[in-house]
């Protein structure tokens, strides 16, 4: 099947942007952006919407490049700035660097071999069947392939590219905003909110065709540290405290009815995320999920009461625990502006898309720049099986995102303030 100009372009970005090595790194926390590719990425894009003939760029070194596409409309009319955001960097659930992506040019229905050890089957992947005869993008089966973010980021230079063309759709002032470090939930602890002038900002930095996301997770994220009494382990008896165990009994009373495998839909979480230590002293990350913000707290209390209980267990150790909210639920803001979401809608309706509203067990930069003053829903890229070296983009899914997102900057035009 041959390709539209459009499709050829969103491929060819694609392609270029997950050969960069951006994959993010949540252990590094006196650096911003956590990997140097991630900037490296940043420059590219920057030269990309240059040679666009877009010139009123915003590069900071933090990790973040902010681009402003002028209005074609005549100067008397007044119509909001709108944004759109996708991130730079990718997740290291699995490796994210070096990815040598395969494109299948006429998807034929079967299960895809990455190599000789894994596949992607089409009866854990029922979405492939929709895309038979089309083009999707696979890993080699040894790293993730980095459609979250990189489809969305490949969406908006398109975008940019069609609406700077001299038959373009009318539009008003549109912001693109690229990020770095979302995977780390810090991308946006540096972003300087104030260099926006935009009324929303559509998150493109969804997955599967046509899911369009209003409302995410409260997150936070729990240290507990374990503070117990090393001793010579011949003369222990009645004297050593062991941390590690004071670690496993504080994950063994976490409800197994609320992890992250045994919940979805609405059901928050607690998921015991990572643990380092010795028998002296143990260190355990938990991350906390809810989608209501009493929820979350209710959560948080209940780790610190489990802290106080281990404490009684095993007397003379000691349990310090820290919590840090992540981000809100980003409807909180969505929902203050109806327009937000009904140019999303009539901008499907235009389309001829089936658009349908989800939730997020999730969240992204999004959030927190709701959380700033700015709202920011979810649009979706193509992207299935995220994190994982499963992964693969659908180029259809793609494309009508990209229609998708000019579609809304039309309607925006029509919005006067």
């Amino acid at each position: 099947m041959s390709r539209s100009s459009l499709s050829q372009s969103l491929l060819d970005r694609f392609l270029r942007y997950v050969a960069v090595d951006t994959m993010s790194d949540p252990h590094i926390i006196d650096q911003r952006p956590t990997s140097c590719g991630q900037l490296e990425l940043l420059h590219m894009i920057e030269r990309e919407l240059h040679d666009l003939s877009i010139t009123d760029t915003v590069f900071d070194p933090n990790g973040y490049l902010i681009a402003r596409i002028p209005s074609n409309l005549p100067d008397r009319v007044s119509v909001p700035t709108i944004g759109f955001m996708a991130h730079v960097d990718v997740a290291d659930d699995v490796m994210g660097n070096q990815v040598k992506p395969r494109v299948i040019t006429a998807y034929d229905g079967t299960d895809i071999d990455l190599n000789d050890t894994y596949q992607i089957a089409v009866a854990e992947n029922p979405d492939l069947t929709a895309y038979i005869g089309e083009t999707l993008v696979v890993t080699d089966g040894n790293t993730l392939l980095g459609g979250d973010d990189k489809a969305g980021v490949a969406i908006l230079v398109t975008l940019a590219e069609q609406l700077m063309k001299p038959d373009a759709v009318k539009h008003g002032t549109v912001e693109l905003v690229f990020t770095s470090d979302e995977e780390t939930g810090h991308g946006m602890d540096a972003f300087d909110v104030n260099l926006l002038t935009a009324r929303c900002c559509y998150t493109v930095d969804g997955g599967r065709r046509g899911e369009i996301e209003a409302e995410c997770f409260n997150a936070a994220t729990v240290e507990v540290t374990f503070h117990g009494i090393p001793y010579h382990l011949g003369a222990a008896r009645g004297r050593m405290v062991n941390s590690i165990s004071m670690a496993t009994t504080f994950i063994a009373a976490l409800p197994a009815s609320e992890s992250p495998e045994a919940t979805d839909g609405r059901y928050g979480y607690y998921c015991a995320e990572e643990m380092e230590g010795t028998s002296a002293e143990t260190q355990l990350t938990v991350y906390v999920r809810d989608f209501d913000y009493e929820g979350l707290q209710r959560r948080i209390a209940v780790l610190t009461s489990l802290g106080t209980t281990v404490e009684n267990i095993f007397p003379g150790g000691r349990v310090s625990l820290s919590s840090t909210v992540m981000y809100r639920n980003m409807y909180e803001a969505i929902r203050e502006d109806p327009k937000i979401m009904e140019a999303v809608w009539k901008a499907g309706e235009q389309l001829g898309l089936p658009l349908e509203q989800k939730i997020i067990r999730g969240g992204t930069d999004g959030a927190r720049l709701a959380e700033m003053g700015i709202p920011a829903p979810n649009i979706y890229t193509g992207s299935h099986n995220l994190h994982s070296r499963f992964e693969w983009v659908a180029l259809p899914a793609m494309e009508e995102s990209a229609q998708l997102v000019e579609a809304i900057t039309a309607y925006w035009a029509e919005v006067s303030d």
